[in-house]
């Protein structure tokens, strides 16, 4: 059995769709096709979110055209503009939430509004499949995938979503599963999100609890590249990492996989594939167990919109186990992924994602028994492999507000 799992781009348009149906049909025998939202239905329904918690009149505009682009994708598979009651059902319970006062969680809304562009996707794509004689069978993954209530983030009940996973993915009358990604759904049945991009990591749970034989993820580019294309020229394939390294370039900030995702495949020896929808037939990138050490070319990763504070007590004490105890707890309180740390004997400086708050109220708490530097808008630049000449090619002109190497990556956080 595989795990296929298509991304927004893959299913963004009618003919993307059909080309789903051609790269499915290289591959006979049982399979579990994961789907993200259609094109950028994601980015959309973000902003829907806002609209609705903000009580937002225009949140109606934004709404129909999300169900105009999907009108139009159904549209084009059917030859005639045609009514799918299951997935007018799904616009229904949206404009029916929006009838409704929000609650006073963000988080808990995003999610309920979010989840249904993965919904929508799939049930157009499963019916559209029937419809061409491709059988298959839709499965909502909220039935199986089943998590706590940490909004945005949950997190994986992975006992009792193995039981639910074999008790629906049976493969007794179907060959072919279509579900979601990136949504789940609590043991109260509350849909949860599992973060942003987070169709690959559905991928690889499913994978983990089917034994899965491998995982593959189709992309618009033809593999792993050691930079992004529309930054940096002249890319190039990776054509195998480890786990291990794939861990990092994830962690650091790449795009192409989900930072979770190689844990569940790496616990069971897993495979996973990142293969072109343009290019089928070639080979893409394996990412596998390997015992020898790779020595590649250097991969470079940008990762924008990061915020740096530099904290110095007001006492001029030292920076102690307590202070950085302290400081990581406020990040925990608002959910700060902290991707650099740099410490001296009276300063403490930490880069992570801009917060979607602002920054303010954590400077606000931190001002209490700090003095607080900060800067907002930066680049984290990380380079695997990295060489003096990369290093310096990339950072000629810019100013850096903090460098760090260690034997195999240079770290800079650049404006």
């Amino acid at each position: 059995m595989k795990v296929f799992k298509f991304g927004g781009a893959s299913v963004s348009s009618a003919d993307a769709v059909r080309n789903s149906v051609n790269i499915l049909k290289m591959y006979p025998a049982n399979k579990v096709l994961v789907i993200s939202a259609m094109g950028k239905t994601t980015n959309a329904l973000e902003i829907v979110a806002r609209k609705y918690f903000s009580q937002d009149p225009e949140v109606w505009n934004i709404f129909q055209e999300v169900k105009n682009y999907h009108d139009g994708i159904i549209t084009e598979l059917w030859g005639k503009p045609t009514e799918l009651p299951e997935v007018e059902k799904l616009f229904q319970q949206i404009s029916s939430r929006f009838k409704n006062e929000p609650s006073m969680n963000f988080d808990y809304e995003y999610d309920q509004i979010v989840a249904f562009g993965e919904l929508i996707s799939t049930r157009i794509i499963s019916l559209y499949f029937n419809e061409i004689g491709l059988k298959n069978h839709w499965v909502d993954v909220r039935n199986c995938l089943k998590t706590d209530d940490q909004y945005r983030e949950s997190n994986i009940n992975w006992e009792l979503s193995l039981r639910l996973a074999k008790r629906l993915f049976t493969f007794e009358s179907e060959d072919l599963y279509i579900t979601q990604g990136f949504i789940g759904g609590t043991l109260t049945n509350q849909t949860t999100t599992l973060g942003r991009e987070g169709s690959d990591y559905t991928a690889a749970i499913l994978a983990n609890l089917l034994d899965a034989e491998e995982v593959s993820i189709w992309k618009n580019v033809p593999g792993i590249l050691n930079a992004d294309p529309d930054f940096f020229p002249n890319t190039q394939k990776l054509d195998e990492l480890s786990y291990k390294e794939a861990i990092e370039l994830s962690y650091s900030g790449a795009k192409v996989i989900h930072p979770k995702t190689i844990k569940p495949l790496q616990n069971k020896n897993i495979p996973l594939f990142v293969r072109s929808f343009l290019e089928p037939e070639k080979a893409g990138t394996i990412i596998h167990a390997i015992e020898h050490t790779l020595e590649l070319i250097p991969v470079i990763i940008v990762k924008k919109n990061m915020a740096l504070i530099t904290l110095t007590p007001n006492d001029y004490s030292f920076i102690s186990i307590n202070s950085v105890s302290d400081v990581f707890s406020l990040c925990a309180k608002y959910r700060l992924k902290v991707a650099l740390l740099q410490q001296s004997a009276l300063d403490l400086s930490l880069a992570f994602d801009e917060p979607e708050q602002g920054i303010e109220p954590l400077i606000s708490q931190l001002q209490q028994k700090f003095e607080v530097k900060y800067n907002i808008g930066l680049e984290l630049l990380t380079i695997r492999y990295y060489t003096p000449e990369t290093v310096n090619q990339i950072t000629a002109g810019r100013t850096v507000y903090v460098e760090q190497k260690s034997r195999r990556t240079a770290r800079m956080l650049l404006k």
